[in-house]
């Protein structure tokens, strides 16, 4: 299938177009690889991904092959989404179908690593010999353009179809992918998509694909209210008793009730969270008590930053448990980090006189101009980390002391990043090893 563009250029999808169409695309992808400039061009969403893929150094010949997740991991992320209560719902509405259609279906993270998969046994047979299996990684950076990593990046439902992979390990396959959000803060939280051979391509599947993603998002909404609604119910006769400023969220949370102040739409709380006095950054010294699915939060407005942690630990020393440590007067707590946030807080502890959004974005994407991307992800990180980060420059507060827990061996550090920052200190520890073996022959 071919369209004539406005600027006299031949836009070739590969969605059931046939063999034409697939050497067009062919010599398309072989253009951009060489640089090379062509009248012949994919569809605009293609188009884009192969622009971002060529940039990450995708080789088109590599195999789509990956590193698995650990059972424990893919058990730990499972439990961590609201897509693991969704399951049900999403095997009624797509495996089943999967299964007949000589497809299947495959329901990932918001990281594009695959937690579950079900359907056709003989397509999940094939699918292991491009390691579309449990743990796997499919985001863009992986495994190039496919359905996957596309709609993770473009944040849209999108279909790809044989030749429109960039590696050619999965030009004989096709799938459609839509994005799943979570209705109550906007964030993604996963991937549905279903994949088979090449033969098995209908166009209908995208907007099936499509409308079991609302749909489970329709479902997370529902139950939502009614887990808010139980706890409305059992905090408003406590609210009503309660002098000064209180309320009562869930245990992300989101409100549900609340006494002496503006209502919040969320409280952002540490995932340890527990009874008793604690620090929170928005509210300052809270006393905190459990209630029947989330908490209730009494304010103390004496005394508000006696509590407040003064020491960050942060924890590199494991590649999939990273994490910070907070320890004040109170205790401690800690938070798990993501690989890009670990990175974020890894450059700020390196640079303790602060840093400018510039900076930072040279330091982790070696671009000083992507400020934006470290605006919003420090952001992120304020959430549950305003307490010990300042800003103007991003740095960490006055007075706060900060231990970075590396790995035994520091060319470990953070293995997989490729953060400037953290290549560099990868490469310092790998020239005092080889120094020191060096002595060593010598001696």
């Amino acid at each position: 299938m071919t369209e004539t563009g406005s600027a006299e250029v031949l836009r070739v999808t590969g969605q059931g177009a046939g063999r034409q169409a697939t050497r067009l695309l062919h010599r398309a992808r072989e253009a951009r690889l060489v640089g090379e400039p062509s009248g012949v061009v994919p569809r605009a969403e293609i188009d884009a991904s192969w622009d971002r893929v060529v940039r990450s150094g995708i080789d088109p010949d590599q195999s789509p092959e990956s590193e698995l997740l650990e059972a424990d991991e893919i058990e730990h992320r499972r439990r961590s989404t609201a897509l693991g209560e969704l399951m049900p719902l999403l095997r009624t509405g797509l495996a089943s179908i999967a299964d007949a259609a000589q497809q299947i279906m495959v329901v990932t993270d918001a990281e594009g690593r695959v937690l579950w998969r079900q359907g056709n046994t003989g397509v999940l047979r094939r699918a292991h010999d491009i390691c579309l299996e449990e743990g796997a990684a499919w985001a863009e950076t992986a495994t190039g353009t496919n359905a996957i990593g596309t709609a993770l990046a473009a944040r849209v439902p999108i279909q790809v179809h044989s030749a429109e992979h960039f590696i050619r390990a999965l030009h004989g396959w096709t799938c459609a992918a839509a994005p799943v959000r979570d209705p109550r803060d906007g964030q993604l939280i996963g991937i549905v998509d279903i994949s088979g051979p090449a033969s098995t391509f209908h166009p209908a599947t995208l907007a099936l694909v499509d409308s079991v993603a609302r749909l489970a998002e329709g479902e997370i909404r529902v139950r939502h209210l009614a887990e808010i609604e139980r706890l409305r119910a059992v905090a408003a006769p406590i609210l009503c008793r309660i002098g000064g400023r209180a309320l009562a969220v869930d245990v992300h949370g989101r409100l549900a009730a609340v006494t002496g102040m503006p209502p919040v739409d969320r409280l952002p709380l540490p995932k340890s969270m527990r009874p008793g006095p604690v620090w929170l950054p928005s509210l300052g010294m809270c006393q905190v008590e459990p209630l029947p699915g989330g908490w209730l939060v009494q304010v103390d407005d004496v005394g508000t930053t006696s509590g407040a942690p003064r020491r960050v630990v942060l924890d590199l020393s494991r590649p999939r448990a990273l994490a910070v440590h907070l320890t004040g007067p109170l205790g401690s707590v800690k938070q798990r980090l993501s690989p890009r946030h670990a990175e974020l807080l890894y450059a700020l502890a390196v640079h303790r006189q602060g840093r400018t959004a510039s900076e930072l974005a040279r330091d982790i994407f070696g671009d000083a101009t992507r400020t934006v991307t470290v605006r919003a992800e420090i952001s992120r990180l304020r959430r549950h980390l305003a307490e010990v980060l300042a800003h103007r420059p991003y740095r960490f507060g006055d007075g706060v002391e900060v231990e970075v827990i590396q790995p035994e061996h520091g060319a470990d550090l953070l293995p997989h990043s490729r953060a400037p920052v953290v290549a560099e200190a990868r490469r310092a520890a790998s020239t005092v090893v080889a120094e020191a073996r060096r002595a060593a022959r010598t001696t």
